[in-house]
This record gives C-alpha cells, sequence and structure tokens, in this order.
C-alpha cells in the first residue's frame, strides 16, 4: 500500500479543532462542490514564503466553489513554534481566508500520507483525490515561481477537463513527528514520482 493517498482515492474524514475554537468535520465542507486540503504549519520557510501566493489562489477560487483547509500536524514538542497557541496568533495575526486546524494526534497526516509543509491535495465533487502535490514550483522564494500547479488543476476541475498533471512532488520541510528528529520522515514515505 502506498504511503500517499492515491489519486482517485476518497477523502479521509477527520474531526479537529481549528484556530477559531470550533472542531470541523469532512462534511462541513460538503456546501463546496471541490475541496483542497494543505497540511501547512507555523515556522517553514516554505509555507512563509508562499502563504501570500497561497491567499490569492484562495480569494481567487474559493468564491468558484472551492473550499481550502490548511491542516498543522507538526509536533510542538519537535518544533515548538507550532504550537496550538501559535496558530491561533498566525491566524490573527495574517487573516489567512481558510479554515486552520490542528492535528494534534498526528492521525490525519499519517491518514493522507502528507509528506512535507506544504502538502496539497484536492477532491473532486465526489471527494475523490484528482491532485497532490506541490502548489507552485518555488514556494520558498515565491519571486522565482514559474508554474502554479495548484491553478492549473482548479482551473482544470472548474471546466470539467482531465487534470493534465495529478502528481507533482510536495517542496518543502519535512512534517515534524512527535518523539523524532526534526529530519525523521516514515520509512515508507518517498517521492510522489
Amino acid at each position: 500500500m502506498a504511503y500517499t493517498l492515491q489519486i482517485g482515492e476518497k477523502a479521509i474524514d477527520f474531526y479537529l479543532k481549528a484556530t477559531d475554537n470550533n472542531y470541523y468535520k469532512l462534511k462541513d465542507f460538503d456546501n463546496f462542490p471541490f475541496l483542497v486540503i494543505f497540511f501547512t504549519c507555523n515556522h517553514c520557510p516554505y509555507v512563509i514564503g508562499s502563504d501570500e501566493v497561497t491567499r490569492q489562489t484562495v480569494l481567487k477560487y474559493q468564491p468558484k466553489g472551492v473550499a481550502f483547509i490548511g491542516i498543522n500536524s507538526n509536533s510542538p514538542n519537535t518544533y515548538p513554534e507550532d504550537s496550538f497557541e501559535n496558530m491561533v496568533s498566525r491566524m490573527q495575526e495574517n487573516q489567512f481566508p481558510w479554515i486552520y486546524l490542528h492535528d494534534s494526534r498526528q492521525e490525519t497526516a499519517l491518514q493522507y500520507g502528507a509528506l512535507k509543509t506544504p502538502h496539497f491535495f484536492v477532491f473532486n465533487k465526489e471527494r475523490k483525490l484528482i491532485y497532490t502535490g506541490r502548489a507552485v514550483d518555488s514556494p520558498r522564494n515565491a519571486e522565482n515561481i514559474t508554474v502554479n500547479d495548484l491553478e492549473n488543476v482548479l482551473n482544470e476541475l472548474l471546466i470539467g477537463k482531465t487534470i493534465n498533471t495529478p502528481l507533482t512532488n510536495p517542496i518543502g520541510c519535512n512534517i515534524k513527528w512527535e518523539g523524532k528528529d526534526p529530519k525523521w520522515m516514515p520509512a515508507d514515505a518517498c517521492d510522489l514520482i
């Protein structure tokens, strides 16, 4: 069995606390035809470097029926900056237009097979995975971006086109696993392509 959720597989349910202190599950986003779940965090330079690009994508596609959910699965014991309290502060400071969930037990990251921060998963109306990987080709330095894979996929999805590139490798920092070295990755985690 592959480590990361495979194209065509269904979105996996979750029940996680958000920075607004509400708990969310997959069903709470049923009123959106399409769904983007992305694993992110507070500290990663690849996340910080591309946050404003992600913001623009959310603002562009949310009105077209795409929900965006950020999930922080990093252990604050491995990386203290990724605590829930710092998530709340970060959202208050930046006013990001997505729901920001805390995967405190790291179960959702394992179920989805998240590899990096950021790592994006795009689901269609049936909540089947149609794309996973990076959002852009230069997340750490937005000025060097030449390809926005996420927007390409969303454009194809919205017009009912076959997804040209359903897989890319996410670019970013490793998920920070509880009790492990910050650079540790599960043995069966590997590149997507």
